[in-house]
C-alpha cells in the first residue's frame, strides 16, 4: 500500500479510485477489530474515516494530488498505529 501512495500522481484516475477503496476497507477492517477489542473511540475514527474516503474517492482520485497524498498518508498512520498497538492479529471476532 505505501508504493501505491508514493506513485499516486503516476496512477489513472480509475486506479486512484481502487486505492481508495482498498485503503477503507482495510479502515473498516482495523475498525472492526477496534471495536472487538474494546476500543471503541479508535473504532469509531477508522470506521469515520473509511466512510469518508469511500464517499469522496472518486473528487479524490481526479482532484488535486497532493490532497489525495495527504489523505491516503493519514489512513495508513492510523493503520501503523493500531498495528504498532496489536501486533498480532485477533483468531476470533465473535463479540459476545
Amino acid at each position: 500500500m505505501e508504493e501505491k501512495i508514493k506513485i499516486i500522481k503516476d496512477l489513472s484516475i480509475e486506479e486512484r479510485e481502487e486505492v481508495f477503496a482498498d485503503i477503507a476497507r482495510v479502515l473498516e477492517r482495523t475498525a472492526h477489530e477496534a471495536y472487538v477489542e474494546g476500543n471503541r473511540h479508535f473504532a469509531a475514527l477508522s470506521a469515520n474515516m473509511a466512510q469518508a474516503i469511500r464517499i469522496n474517492a472518486d473528487e479524490l482520485a481526479r482532484d488535486d494530488v497532493q490532497n489525495a497524498e495527504r489523505v491516503l498518508l493519514q489512513a495508513t498512520a492510523m493503520i501503523s498505529q493500531f498495528n504498532a498497538v496489536h501486533p498480532y492479529r485477533m483468531v476470533s471476532k465473535a463479540v459476545h
